[in-house]
């Protein structure tokens, strides 16, 4: 199944509906069982739930990928198998996905972050629902995907509060910059900036890889003043928040790139 042409037939579709009066929209009817996948190496397999609480069935194809939005699942090349990749999923029912590491060698002394995809296709109108103004779009859902390897140092709980940080400025304007000295991937929702009654937020969300470092914009005023903090809430396994408060790293004359 060529997946782009699927989406585009059915985006083309609700664009002909569109200009025909005003129509109703057909949603997404599945719900995946969580918000992120860990796959513990010492696994043979990890499952992922898929339910349908909806009133119709849905046509389900589920792949994984090493970051690239625009790449179809015949053109990935991941080390993930995931089973079943075609499914139909009755009203009420439910489906489970195997995903299952293929053995190409991966980093062992730290993580590393694919994302599973799961595209949710309404089923074909029946003749009576063609010949209304109705909506149909094919809804992608992409979650993480982290392999972590055996035997790392610490605990992915604990990284959050491992982060440091500084206060820079990049392009002119005020930013933070996060440092993460471990094994592990860190998914940051919000930061916020406290020194001496003001408050510099960044509430995009990211991420900061294993012995990265990233810079996020900051909205907002603060200075690097003594006692100035940073609160952080990142995400643990479960997609629950963890929330922590670090100092302000000291200013350096050379920071890291």
């Amino acid at each position: 199944m060529n997946i782009g042409k699927t989406i585009r037939h059915v985006i083309t579709a609700a664009g002909l509906a569109w200009l025909g009066g005003m129509p109703t929209l057909s949603q997404a009817s599945v719900v995946i069982g969580a918000t992120r996948v860990i796959y513990a190496a010492k696994e043979p397999e990890v499952t992922l739930r898929l339910t349908n609480p909806g009133p119709a069935p849905a046509l389900v194809q589920a792949w994984v990928d090493s970051g690239d939005t625009s790449s179809a699942p015949s053109n990935v090349h991941v080390p993930f198998i995931v089973t079943p990749p075609m499914s139909r999923i009755d009203p009420s029912k439910a489906q489970t996905l195997r995903i299952v590491y293929t053995g190409e060698p991966l980093p062992t002394d730290r993580e590393s972050v694919f994302w599973l995809n799961v595209l949710d296709i309404p089923p074909k109108p029946s003749a009576e629902e063609a010949d209304s103004n109705k909506i149909q779009l094919a809804f992608r859902t992409r979650i993480k995907l982290f392999f972590r390897p055996i035997g790392l140092k610490g605990k992915p709980e604990e990284a959050p509060a491992q982060l440091s940080w500084q206060l820079i400025h990049k392009d002119g304007k005020l930013a933070i910059q996060t440092h993460n000295p471990t094994p592990f991937h860190v998914s940051l929702t919000e930061v916020h900036v406290h020194s001496d009654g003001q408050v510099a937020s960044f509430d995009e969300g990211d991420m900061v890889g294993p012995g990265k470092t990233r810079v996020f914009p900051l909205k907002g005023q603060a200075a690097d003043t003594p006692g100035a903090s940073v609160r952080h809430r990142a995400l643990n396994d479960y997609g629950g928040p963890i929330e922590g408060e670090t100092l302000l790293r000291p200013h350096a004359k050379n920071p890291p790139p």
